[in-house]
């Protein structure tokens, strides 16, 4: 067994390609205001010291499915504070990596804006509710799955920012409100930006470490969960969300974790010493799960459908 790189070592041979990609990110990314993304002319006054009107389901064209997911995506991007305090301990505020903390938060911290002041104008979403959640979301703040593991946490924003910019692109489309799509396109297209960086990054991990960098991998599949996952009521959340196909095992297995893995070649590579054998196994085998998980939840999809046709005819 190869004798696995520290933490530190890994920070410094890695910065060359942090900065690398820092600059193609800066050159890729594009300028945007989330208030041009903000039909301001529906809105009006809530109640209470404006005397307005309180929020009912019947303000929103917004689906009840669509709903439940903007819900969930929003307080996601709220607790940004909580992931930039984690991802800062791992990456500390120094040189390349530092920089790209700062700039992904700055970037970040726009979603959570468009969103609700969409959601708030619009009065898709009752305010009440979501300020409630909020509170109790943030308050319980955040808390990484792998700690301060530097490999372990690039592997999992790799496959989290791809797995969020599905969420919010599908979420839009199911909303049945274009402006709602386009609003979710513009942030999904920033999430995709993170992933290429963080992508990039850990396959030059693969070039200096590719038995740790697999092992990290794989614990991180295994234990995968979204940002969410803290959210008052998630699971049931989370169960409505799929049933809608907005975001469920089958986008997991086929959008999120494949695209990923067959980008870093993980199944190709070589090199790799006993550990590195043994992890890799462990994520085929545990793919294969997934991808069993996922055709049986379709097939149960499908019969729940079919059922509520029947019965609406």
């Amino acid at each position: 067994m190869s004798v696995e790189k520290s933490q530190l070592e890994l920070i410094m041979e890695l910065e060359p390609v942090v900065e690398k990609e820092l600059n193609r990110h800066l050159a890729t990314a594009e300028e945007w205001f989330p208030h041009q993304y903000v039909p301001w002319s529906r809105g009006r006054d809530y109640d209470g010291p404006m005397g307005g009107e309180g929020w009912t389901p019947e303000d929103s064209n917004v689906s009840p499915e669509a709903r439940v997911a903007l819900l969930v995506n929003l307080l996601t991007e709220d607790n940004l504070p909580g992931y930039h305090y984690a991802i800062a301990r791992v990456f500390g505020g120094k040189g390349a990596w530092g920089t790209w903390v700062e700039r992904w938060t700055a970037e970040e911290a726009r979603h959570s804006i468009v969103i609700r002041d969409f959601l708030t104008v619009t009065r898709a979403i009752d305010p009440v509710e979501l300020e409630r959640q909020r509170m109790i979301h943030m308050q319980g703040g955040y808390e990484a799955t792998h700690g301060e593991d530097l490999l372990r946490g690039v592997a999992y924003v790799s496959f989290q920012e791809l797995a969020t910019r599905v969420s919010h692109r599908n979420t839009g489309k199911a909303s049945g409100d274009p402006l709602c799509e386009q609003m979710m396109q513009r942030v999904a297209k920033d999430e995709n930006l993170h992933m290429i960086f963080y992508r990039n990054l850990l396959g030059a991990a693969f070039e200096v470490d590719p038995s740790q960098t697999m092992r990290a991998i794989t614990d991180v599949v295994k234990a995968f969960e979204m940002p969410g996952n803290t959210i008052d009521g998630f699971l049931r959340k989370s169960v409505t969300i799929a049933n809608a196909g907005i975001y469920d095992l089958r986008l997991h297995h086929d959008d999120v974790l494949m695209p990923v893995l067959r980008k870093w070649g993980v199944f190709e590579m070589g090199g790799l010493d006993a550990d590195g054998e043994r992890a890799r196994e462990e994520l085929g085998e545990f793919l294969e799960q997934i991808d069993s998980a996922a055709a049986k939840f379709e097939t149960r999809r499908a019969e729940r459908r079919a059922r509520q046709a029947a019965r609406a005819e």
